[in-house]
């Protein structure tokens, strides 16, 4: 391999991971009111976000009891419930969020 072509390689394997870093995610966590379960839950996934996503992330928290369209539109039957909007596949996770590495793991924030 000459070095024009070594060099090719090597910018694009750059981009590739540049952008891999880049991705963003969109999450909405749904919540009903402000009950110890709705508190933890935002605590320990911002806590996630912050640990594992360098600030490419929006965590739009939706209370049910205050906006229960919402909860409908997004088939919501249980909370709190987190839906991964992006990156694609849409996932859904119920619970606290407290079982931190079944999160990450579900959630493919491992790079």
């Amino acid at each position: 391999m000459d070095n024009k072509q070594t060099k090719n390689y090597t910018e694009i394997f750059e981009q590739a991971l540049a952008q891999r870093d880049n991705r963003h995610y969109y999450f909405r966590l749904y919540i009903a009111g402000m009950t110890p379960r709705s508190l933890r839950a935002i605590e320990n996934i911002k806590k996630i976000c912050d640990d594992y996503i360098n600030g490419g992330y929006r965590l739009e928290i939706i209370d049910v009891y205050q906006q229960p369209g919402l909860g409908k539109k997004d088939n919501i039957v249980a909370v709190p419930t987190l839906v991964k909007i992006l990156p694609t596949p849409l996932q859904r996770i119920v619970g606290d969020m407290s079982h931190t590495e079944e999160i990450v793991l579900e959630l493919d924030l491992l790079t």
